[in-house]
């Protein structure tokens, strides 16, 4: 049961995949208890966040004026700056809020990799982002795990 759990907490630390393929993978296809699924996913998902926050843009940075990778780099920096302008903008004093629904609504593109890299780029602070998107984990996770348990627990009552 060990080794499960050791694979969905390293699944849920994936980009893109994150806790929204952690979860069902645990409760579903594994057979995990919730609760158990749920905490281990969420740890695992926020382990990467202060690296991202403190280092991604950093290495954004640096990387835009190499040969190969520059282009590519460059166009991250500027789509993740000119989007968090706008959010800004859109959000105002709520950018927190508007944080924590971006993480928290499990959806491809959204999640703990990019709402970090997002809050790093326009400068939200450590504290205040990390907060946001703790809660937005947890809100996904909560999300994904009710949809996971309804999912499965409808598929075994059809073939019962």
């Amino acid at each position: 049961m060990f080794l499960k759990y050791l694979a969905v907490f390293f699944v849920s630390m994936v980009p893109i995949v994150e806790l929204r393929g952690a979860v069902p993978i645990g409760t579903g296809f594994m057979g995990l208890p919730w609760l158990p699924t749920l905490i281990v996913c969420v740890i695992g998902n926020m382990i990467p966040v202060p690296f991202i926050y403190f280092f991604a843009r950093k290495i954004l940075v640096w990387g835009s004026d190499k040969r190969f990778i520059g282009k590519f780099f460059k166009w991250c920096l500027e789509k993740g700056e000119k989007g968090g302008k706008k959010l800004q903008e859109k959000a105002g004093r709520g950018l927190s809020l508007a944080l924590l629904l971006f993480v928290g609504i499990p959806i491809p593109g959204t999640g703990a990799w990019t709402g970090t890299l997002a809050a790093s780029l326009l400068n939200m602070g450590f504290k205040r982002s990390v907060i946001a998107v703790v809660l937005g984990v947890l809100l996904a996770g909560i999300i994904m795990t009710l949809g996971t348990l309804g999912v499965f627990s409808a598929i075994t009552s059809i073939f019962s």
